[in-house]
């Protein structure tokens, strides 16, 4: 039987690691080396502050590159030309078919899986705890405590409302079975209307991408959790925002490209979109002369809608299934398989 070696890529907690030790350990060997990863900024940051190895520290690192048979996170470029025995990436995201492809792996035969799954709660919660501050009125109501003025308003209300998700996945099903719960009319706009869901029942609709426009102008709010393609890419571009109904919200969790964001900035300007909540933009971090942060019909989250202090424990659970799955022969059974050239 083959041992496989595991190489941590980016930073995750010492609990994790010792849970991926001790799951098969004379199958498994786990390479993991804090000091030559970048430091975190915060709980289950992948990223980290800049790294500077100094030339030794460099040398240790590519000396593990090349024993290199599964890797928990995606290499960059150089380190990948220095793996030739890598054949599986587990990754830390959902959305990683851009950086996938930019890596050249379209068309190798190293599998990639995702994080897929463990992203649908904290988003969904994001989801609505704009939708809620926007249709409640939090800021008028903040504002009014601030000034000291007890005077009695008229608010709305969410039930009864339509909120259009588009995408069909799992963050739509994390968004929708929230919306359910408030008494939503929920329409999913999906690439395949008549495929099988064991999440189908949380839509009321699920209409085909040619009916965007059509479902946008019955809106009262739209949730966009689509992966970003040369399908999606600009899907929201002018003509669906003209198409969208006036005063709707818009909450974006997909990626920031899926937007023509000159032509959002310009509806948000005249009121034609009353509020957007964005976790992703075009250009990220986003450009501190951007209008969008003085907005005020605006939040901003710097792409953090996602990460939570389980996101660790859940992407090693993940993995963690995979990898029994991986040492008995089966990998076509992993859950999360990228399918390459869909992105998604």
């Amino acid at each position: 039987m083959q041992r496989e070696t595991i190489l941590i890529t980016s930073p995750l907690e010492a609990e994790h690691v010792a849970r991926i030790a001790a799951f098969a350990p004379g199958r498994v060997e786990v390479l993991h080396e804090p000091d030559l990863l970048p430091a975190t900024r915060y709980r289950n940051d992948h990223k980290g502050h800049p790294l500077t190895r100094t030339a030794e520290q460099q040398a240790q690192w590519d000396a593990l590159l090349p024993r290199t048979t599964i890797a928990f996170d995606l290499p960059s470029a150089s380190e990948l030309a220095m793996m030739p025995q890598l054949r599986w990436i587990q990754t830390t995201s959902t959305g990683v078919g851009q950086a996938v492809a930019k890596l050249g792996l379209i068309d190798s035969p190293i599998i990639v899986t995702t994080a897929r799954g463990v992203h649908a709660q904290p988003l969904a919660e994001f989801v609505f705890m704009a939708l809620l501050a926007h249709f409640r009125q939090l800021d008028y109501l903040r504002a009014e405590q601030r000034a000291h003025r007890w005077l009695r308003i008229c608010g709305q209300e969410i039930a009864g409302r339509t909120l259009v998700i588009l995408g069909a996945g799992d963050l739509a099903r994390g968004s929708a079975r929230i919306a359910k719960a408030l008494d939503m009319h929920v329409i999913a706009i999906a690439r395949n209307p008549a495929q099988s869901r064991d999440h189908g029942a949380l839509f009321d609709e699920v209409l085909p991408v040619s009916a965007l426009h059509e479902a946008l102008g019955r809106a009262d709010a739209a949730v966009l959790t689509v992966p970003h393609t040369p399908e999606t890419e600009r899907m929201i571009d002018a003509t669906a925002i003209a198409a969208m109904k006036p005063g709707i919200a818009v909450v974006n969790i997909a990626r920031g490209q899926v937007v023509d964001e000159v032509a959002m900035i310009e509806a948000l300007r005249r009121g034609h979109i009353a509020f957007a909540a964005l976790d992703v933009t075009e250009v990220e971090p986003l450009p501190a002369e951007s209008p969008l942060w003085d907005m005020p019909n605006v939040l901003i989250s710097p792409h953090s809608a996602s990460t939570v202090d389980g996101e660790n424990g859940r992407i090693t659970d993940i993995f963690l299934h995979n990898l029994g799955l991986w040492l008995e022969g089966r990998p076509e059974a992993m859950r999360n398989l990228l399918d390459k050239p869909r992105l998604y």
